[in-house]
């Protein structure tokens, strides 16, 4: 059977340069590629880490798209990011003004925390046991 990974994928966004904005400058992400495609599409790609799933950041391009930015689960907990560090991380969340939705605590996978992001999607950030 062949070897699969989740690589990309989308995240529906009002607008590319607040979106790279949040997730470069205030969540530290790296801008992996910035390509403009027409008039009105670029690709726009970003990533949390070295050999980590990226997240293609699309622009809405009609009004129906627009309706699922910020809640593209219906409200619940989007994503789910890893780190070896949550104290580091939380303090750097507070210090850029994003909003915890649900402080730190201690589970029995690890420690996290939830954070929304620019657009009220939620995510985990987590930092697994051992």
């Amino acid at each position: 059977m062949p070897n699969h990974q989740l690589f990309q994928f989308t995240l529906v966004v009002r607008d590319y340069d607040e979106a790279i904005d949040f997730y470069v400058r205030k969540l530290g992400f790296t801008l992996l590629e910035d390509t403009v495609m027409s008039e009105t599409k670029r690709w726009v790609a970003v990533s949390p880490g070295e050999n980590s799933c990226r997240l293609l950041l699309a622009k809405a391009a009609n009004e129906h798209q627009l309706t699922r930015v910020g809640d593209q689960t219906g409200g619940r907990v989007f994503l789910f990011l890893h780190t070896d560090d949550i104290l580091s991380d939380e303090r750097r969340l507070r210090e850029n003004g994003i909003r915890i939705v649900r402080d730190r605590s201690h589970e029995a996978f690890g420690d996290v925390l939830v954070f929304e992001d620019l657009y009220g999607n939620l995510w985990d950030l987590i930092q697994p046991k051992g």
